[in-house]
């Protein structure tokens, strides 16, 4: 979250109704800053938590207008309406993970679009769904893996492919997004995925300079006309936002079978 959203949304809170209601929840407990109005609340997924009884957890999205700024917060809290508590972080001490980071709402079917899948037959049993950046270091160590397993069993799993370059770490993705959009709307979907092995500075802005190293480095000549379509930015925006929509907050997010698979390597078992 950014820093002028961190500085209006409480970090940690106590709810003191019986029975929780999460807009009013959010419009007057979670939002503190009085120049920031909650437009909407959108829930996603409500589920209880296994072996905790009592406890639910809500996972929604917050419209925001702040000095006429609009921006979507994807959020989660833990509640015990029979406790009366809330709170925005919920720790296992037995693992020490935040089970915020680790439970995600189940994957709708609208995410199998043939659009994006890039690897193995629509049809095929078992669906893998990634989320990720080109020039995120994990992504880089774990998506070309992905692809070439679907790729030797393209009967047992298909593989779908969202964006989601994190532009505050790595703003070279800003441009790289669009050049594979631009790929993968030709047909040249194998191309794209080069870009994986592409070795650059994250940080670099300049177009041409990134350009020219696609071309130096891996062969691939796009000129900046041709990944000026407005509608290539538009595609990966609505990839983030259905990122948003699932929780994912890092890359790379993998589903399999409709489901938040923290370890990646659930598609494993059944290519055996």
């Amino acid at each position: 979250m950014s820093k002028l959203w961190t500085s209006a949304i409480a970090l940690s809170v106590i709810a003191t109704a019986a029975e929780f209601n999460l807009e009013s929840f959010v419009k007057h407990t979670l939002v503190r800053n009085p120049q920031v109005k909650v437009e909407k609340v959108d829930l996603i997924a409500k589920e209880a938590l296994p072996g905790r009884a009592d406890w639910n957890v809500y996972m929604f999205m917050i419209k925001l207008d702040y000095k006429g700024k609009k921006q979507e917060v994807p959020e989660t809290v833990f509640v015990n309406a029979k406790e009366q508590l809330a709170a925005m972080s919920l720790i296992d001490l037995r693992t020490g993970q935040d089970l915020k980071e680790v439970i995600k709402p189940k994957l709708p079917q609208s995410f199998y679009d043939k659009k994006h899948l890039i690897a193995g037959n629509s049809d095929a049993p078992h669906k893998v769904v990634v989320f990720s950046d080109p020039q995120c270091p994990f992504c880089i160590d774990f998506v070309p893996g992905l692809i070439k397993d679907v790729k030797a069993h393209p009967d047992k799993v298909a593989l779908y492919y969202y964006h989601m370059p994190l532009l505050r770490l790595h703003p070279v993705s800003e441009t790289l997004t669009r050049v594979m959009e631009h790929l993968q709307s030709q047909g040249k979907t194998d191309e794209a995925l080069k870009i994986y092995g592409l070795k650059i500075d994250p940080r670099t802005k300049d177009e041409k300079k990134i350009l020219a190293e696609l071309k130096k480095q891996l062969g691939i000549d796009v000129k900046p006309s041709e990944i000026a379509n407005p509608e290539y930015r538009k595609a990966v925006q609505a990839d983030m936002k259905k990122a948003m929509s699932m929780m994912v907050r890092g890359t790379p997010t993998v589903y399999f079978d409709g489901k938040y698979d923290p370890s990646r390597d659930a598609y494993k078992k059944v290519l055996k």
